[in-house]
């Protein structure tokens, strides 16, 4: 499976490789496509008196030179404008200039950072349509099915007046529909169905041919995929950064009744075992190790037994997966249960991953922990990190709200250069910073008398919450004070988009985890734009600044009003997990009162700090695994 890529730099080719990508920071890119988006702008008026017939013929004559592979910057800046029109045309949306830019940004291959409520799904459609020209085939890659199929439908008639075909991925879809969604011009899919879909057609033996312009390999069946061209990643930090923390692995069954049986017996085991003495945790890696005394626990309680509690080394790894789950692993934050079966939550999005399985037995010891029927391990067929299988595109490009934050990640991974733009209107969000509190009872009552005081203003509220557990428990104290609300979680999405799409109603109480209806617009009425817009109150603060700016974007967008604010509390995991000793200081020093300021700023940028350079490390850590994987299976032969 070694594609012909880049390898990613280690030592001093990485201390360089930084080096040049802090140099070109300074390149005034987001200048240059700012004129050319006014010159695109002054032609406005060559294409606005034509019929809609005539803009279709001007449209098919424009297009030659992408089909050809010969198409100049003023072909590109005349496509652009006529793309514009017939946008406008049939969907009724006008493209701003921000929008203009950042549908050039795109298509030169960048990276782009637009405020979130900005219109990013809009400005995909223009670089999508010059690649789609080229009729090699473009992926637009979304975080879930939904928004993939909503924007398919939604710009398909904006396509096919440009003279192009448009499909969409969806995880239900069988195979020959799958294989006719990627002959299209454009297919939008999520990173997930690409990346297995690609590993089933190596599994095959359809191998997608990399920026080739046929797609069948001549000496196997025809791939799903065709050749691998052109990208653009919507929710770039979340499928390129969030995301690539776990490769993308296609299993099958290794059924081993024995083995599987085993997993049952370890738990008891480990009941048995008492931190400190017998093992002690590491709650940043998730992880148990036993002690001298623990090993000796475990080579008393396997005498007799059979299988593999013959190894003392298997013997210990199981104890240490069932320690892991009793102490990492809970229901309703990482997991739920759902119809007898452990389910993983992405804790990214807070979305179900039913597909999805922790890996080397991890699984089987929450089930069993959770006293389920446990299912057989998982034997790997093909994996692949997302950092490998997107940096395979001649032609990458990605936008979010969110992205300055790992610039320096995106461009030492992906060879991507980060362009911030500025939003259309000014943002008149008003932010109201960080409390933290010294436990987790004071933190969730300030929350409830905030929120409150905002229903009764008659102001929309979005409580952000990082698990399914602590968004139920809060809608049950709203309810308890009488306020009606609405849950979005792992276990309430089947409306999902609807629910976050009236948010912005006056009075509406909305508690959602992380998911929070990413990429669905909250529009305000009249009287939520009159009591102050959108308030989103944040419950806890999560590994990375970056993401809990992407739930402050959801008020505030394109020039509304809005408030944001942050509750926290000592007990957080960021901080028991990630700030260490200061943690522990500074809860003795709070009492019962609130952080100061002077306090809180610091240990945030302290923990967040930790909690991110591990985070790197890890994604580092994948790609450098398929590299090495690459480099084995070189070395052995086919």
């Amino acid at each position: 499976m070694a594609d012909n890529i880049e390898k990613t730099p280690r030592g001093l080719d990485a201390w360089w490789h930084q080096a040049v990508g802090h140099a070109r920071r300074h390149v005034p890119r987001r200048h240059l496509y700012q004129r050319q988006a006014g010159a695109i702008d002054r032609l406005k008026p060559q294409f606005a008196n034509l019929s809609d017939e005539q803009l279709k013929q001007q449209l098919a004559h424009l297009s030659e030179p992408f089909r050809r592979g010969r198409d100049t910057p003023r072909d590109r800046m005349a496509a652009i404008a006529a793309l514009r029109e017939a946008i406008t045309r049939i969907t009724g949306l006008q493209l701003f200039m921000v929008q203009i830019v950042g549908g050039l940004t795109l298509y030169a291959g960048h990276l782009v950072e637009m405020a979130t409520g900005e219109g990013k799904s809009i400005t995909a459609c223009v670089p999508a349509i010059l690649h789609g020209w080229r009729r090699r085939g473009c992926h637009i890659v979304t975080v879930n099915d939904y928004l993939a199929r909503r924007d398919a439908e939604a710009f398909g008639p904006v396509y096919a007046f440009a003279g192009l075909t448009v499909g969409f991925i969806n995880q239900e879809m069988p195979a020959q529909q799958r294989g006719a969604a990627y002959m299209n011009d454009i297919t939008y899919a999520t990173n997930k169905e690409l990346c297995a879909d690609y590993l089933r057609d190596q599994l095959s033996g359809g191998h997608t041919p990399i920026s080739s312009s046929s797609g069948a390999d001549q000496d196997g069946p025809a791939p799903l995929l065709r050749a691998l061209y052109a990208a653009i990643v919507d929710e770039a930090d979340s499928v390129l950064i969030d995301e690539a923390v776990t490769p993308l692995i296609i299993s099958g069954d290794a059924a081993n009744a024995e083995q599987t049986h085993a997993y049952a017996e370890s738990i008891p085991m480990a009941n048995l075992m008492q931190a400190g003495r017998d093992y002690r945790v590491d709650a940043r890696f998730r992880s148990a190790e036993l002690t001298d005394n623990g090993r000796k626990m475990v080579a008393t309680a396997r005498m007799g037994r059979a299988g593999v509690w013959n190894s003392q080394r298997r013997a210990e790894e199981l104890v240490r997966h069932a320690l892991a789950a009793r102490h990492f692993y809970r229901r309703d934050k990482q997991y739920v249960l759902q119809d007898g079966k452990v389910v993983i939550v992405d804790e990214a999005t807070g979305r179900l991953m039913p597909d999805r399985h922790w890996r080397d037995g991890l699984h089987q010891a929450v089930e069993a922990h959770e006293a389920v029927e446990v299912q057989p391990l998982k034997e790997t067929l093909a994996r692949m990190s997302f950092q490998r299988f997107f940096r395979l595109y001649p032609h990458l490009a990605g936008m979010s709200g969110t992205l300055a934050e790992a610039r320096g990640e995106l461009w030492h991974i992906y060879r991507r250069d980060l362009v911030r733009l500025p939003t259309h209107s000014p943002c008149i969000r008003r932010s109201f910073g960080v409390r933290i509190y010294s436990s987790d009872e004071k933190k969730w009552a300030m929350i409830l008398e905030e929120i409150i005081a905002a229903h009764r203003a008659g102001q929309p509220v979005l409580v952000g919450t990082r698990n399914v557990q602590a968004s139920e428990q809060l809608s049950q104290r709203l309810e308890h004070a009488g306020l009606p609300n609405l849950v979005l979680n792992a276990r309430h999405h089947a409306n999902e988009a609807q629910i976050i799409a009236a948010a912005g109603n006056a009075g509406r109480i909305t508690v959602a985890t992380n998911m929070a209806g990413r990429g669905t617009d909250i529009r305000l009425d009249d009287a939520a734009r009159h009591a102050g817009g959108l308030y989103v109150i944040a419950t806890e603060l999560h590994e990375s600044g970056r993401v809990d700016r992407q739930l402050a974007g959801r008020a505030g967008r394109q020039g509304d009003p809005g408030k944001h604010i942050i509750f926290a509390s000592l007990t957080d995991e960021l901080f028991t997990t990630h700030a260490g000793v200061l943690d522990k200081v500074l809860r003795r020093c709070a009492g019962n009162r609130s952080l100061p300021a002077v306090a809180a700023a610091p240990l945030i940028a302290y923990a967040q700090h930790r909690a991110e350079k591990l985070a790197r490390g890890q994604r580092f850590s994948v790609a450098l695994m398929d590299e090495q994987l690459d480099e084995s299976l070189a070395f052995a032969g086919a």
